[in-house]
């Protein structure tokens, strides 16, 4: 079953919208960047594309010597250029910027990690991309889905096995697992091994575990470094790396006007629950475990991240704490405006933090939990009908 993605007519547009386009889509591994291009190419002549594959030794040679008679060659008669996994072809910059100098050509670039690839084109190609972000399936996006299921059953299963578009086609419990499971050995564990800046990935990998037991905790640099006995600096440069590869996302605290604000830890959550609960072996019912509230809250500000890249409504994420407790799991901003989302998988009522609403004239606070989550999820109108 294929899942209409949000961005889908945005990559669509903006491919078509130049003769020399130079369109990027960057997402994780197995988030469905391939399956999204070829959704785009069933439209064209495939006779007209010339499709390659940055994982293809053949493709890296080809792609990396910037040799312009080779390539004109490779793509002569070709409408558009398609290359998955672009980062790991070196010089790709210099590439694109040689077909698109001297060739009548759209280009179509994807990227399982933003660091490699934006290193790489981001001198050469200044001022002539258009950028897309493809995350794991949406609420938005799979709610149509399962329009038919409980509320309560759908979310139990999407904090359980998480958004990658290959778990919404698999039935069993047991076949989810073993795809999660896979995709730790065959996809994150061997990206991981790719970065020259990873001298030790089995602590990379020991690092992850300790951030999935600290969802919705400000992490100490400091105390990972002790529990992994290597240095704050390694730390430091791990953690980039995981941000770079879309495992984890880095929430700073929010600070402008009081002074008992604290602004300078961060928060990790993961990109997506189910690869957070295959590295603690726990796919447990939620019922059965103490951890639903920090599974919840990172599903609910992933979504929200997820939807201001597939609306186009950029935003900047927080999270906002005081020095005497008063706390806020989520702070939106968007166009000068502040919004505080709470997160409680069960309806509970929570005062409303003073000190946030007195210092900012132009925020607003919510209590997000399991039955009402979607009113705060910014989706296409047609699908927010509030039920699976």
């Amino acid at each position: 079953m294929i899942i209409s993605r949000d961005i889908l007519s945005k990559v669509e547009s903006a491919l078509n919208s130049n003769e020399n386009a130079v369109v990027i889509i960057y997402g994780p591994r197995q988030s469905g960047k391939t399956t999204l291009i070829n959704l785009i190419l069933d439209k064209t002549d495939r006779e007209k594309v010339g499709y390659f594959t940055g994982d293809d030794l053949f493709t890296q040679d080809i792609f990396g010597k910037n040799d312009l008679e080779t390539l004109k060659r490779i793509v002569s008669g070709k409408d558009i250029l398609v290359i998955d996994e672009a980062q790991r072809i070196e010089n790709i910059g210099l590439t694109i910027k040689l077909i698109i100098d001297n060739l009548r050509l759209k280009v179509l670039i994807s990227g399982s990690s933003s660091f490699e690839l934006a290193s790489k084109i981001s001198e050469p190609l200044t001022g002539r991309t258009k950028t897309f972000w493809l995350y794991p399936l949406s609420y938005s996006e799979v709610a149509q889905k399962y329009k038919l299921v409980l509320l309560g059953n759908a979310l139990e299963q999407m904090l359980r096995f998480g958004m990658y578009p290959k778990v919404h086609t698999l039935s069993s419990q047991r076949e989810k697992e073993d795809y999660l499971y896979e995709y730790l050995n065959n996809y994150l564990y061997k990206d991981i091994l790719v970065f020259e800046s990873v001298r030790k990935p089995k602590k990379v990998v020991d690092l992850l575990t300790l951030l999935s037991l600290q969802i919705g905790k400000e992490v100490s640099i400091q105390e990972l470094a002790q529990n992994l006995a290597i240095s704050q600096k390694a730390v430091e440069n791990y953690l980039d790396v995981l941000e770079k590869m879309f495992v984890i996302v880095n929430l700073r605290g929010f600070s402008r006007n009081l002074r008992k604000e604290i602004c300078k830890t961060s928060k990790y959550y993961f990109v997506d629950a189910g690869l957070r609960n295959a590295l603690i072996r726990n796919f447990n019912p939620l019922k059965l475990r103490n951890d639903a509230g920090e599974l919840f809250e990172n599903w609910f500000i992933i979504e929200k991240i997820k939807a201001a890249a597939n609306f186009n409504k950029p935003a900047n994420f927080y999270f906002w704490r005081t020095y005497d407790q008063q706390e806020i799991d989520l702070i939106e901003e968007r166009e000068g405006k502040l919004m505080g989302y709470e997160c409680k998988f069960s309806a509970k009522k929570v005062a409303r933090p003073r000190d946030w609403l007195n210092a900012y004239n132009n925020a607003d606070f919510k209590v997000v939990d399991s039955a009402n989550f979607f009113n705060y999820l910014q989706i296409a109108s047609q699908k927010a009908t509030g039920a699976f």
